[in-house]
Order: C-alpha cells, then structure tokens, then sequence
C-alpha cells in the first residue's frame, strides 16, 4: 500500500494494489496547474480511498477533471470523467515510489526552459 497527501495535510489518500510507471504529461494544462509538467502513476478508482474536506475537482475541459487542496492548492489528481481510473501526482506520494517514469505526452507544447526527459513519447493519436 502508497499512501499520500497534500502539502498541509488536509487531503491525505490510501492506495493499494499496482501502479502504471510514471508518464509526464506537457501539454499546457497540465504546466498551468502544476507550474511545470506533470509527472503521474495511474490506478483503478476503486483502489484509492482519499479523506479529507478540502479536495476541490475543477472540470479543465471535456476531457478532463483536477482536483487539488482548496487549502494549500497542492495538485493531487487527475482524471476522464468516464473512466475507472484516476492519475495521481507523483510528487504527493509518500515515501520511495519504487516507480520510474516510462513515457510522455505533448512534447511539442514543452516548455523552452527545460531538458525533455529521454523516455519515449506516446503520439497523442493513440490516446484513448
């Protein structure tokens, strides 16, 4: 089991189960939210338990829901509103990972300020 939270504390999760490698994420939301790019593990919802009142989803498109700390602000999670699964903010996870980023996404919306990371790139039609 992971187990995670916010910066203050006021959202804190549970995990069991596997979780996907790491995959980053640069297309613009993701850098507008986080400040940077994204860096996420994936897991099924049903495996997640997550406690605390100040988790706040903002819908950031048709395709996607956010959800941060209404408190401190820190980025937690993301997800498609149709799916059983839920990504999870590397950076929030208590403790080693033991996970290793293994692709990404977007990189020609990368930012000019940073290396891309040598890991392959999923072209964003093989998306689902």
């Amino acid at each position: 089991m992971k187990t995670g939270s916010c910066l203050c504390g006021s959202v804190t999760y549970e995990v069991w189960g596997s979780l996907r490698p790491i995959v980053a994420c640069h297309c613009i939301q993701c850098r507008k939210t986080s400040g940077h790019y994204v860096a996420a593990t994936q897991t099924e919802s049903s495996h997640i338990s997550i406690k605390g009142n100040s988790l706040k989803w903002f819908r950031s498109s048709e395709r996607a829901e956010r959800a941060f700390c209404s408190n401190c602000g820190s980025n937690l999670f993301w997800r498609r509103p149709d799916s059983q699964h839920i990504s999870i903010f590397a950076g929030t996870i208590d403790g080693a990972t033991e996970l290793k980023m293994e692709s990404q996404l977007y990189t020609k919306m990368a930012g000019d300020y940073y290396a891309i990371p040598d890991v392959p790139c999923i072209e964003q039609s093989t998306l689902k």
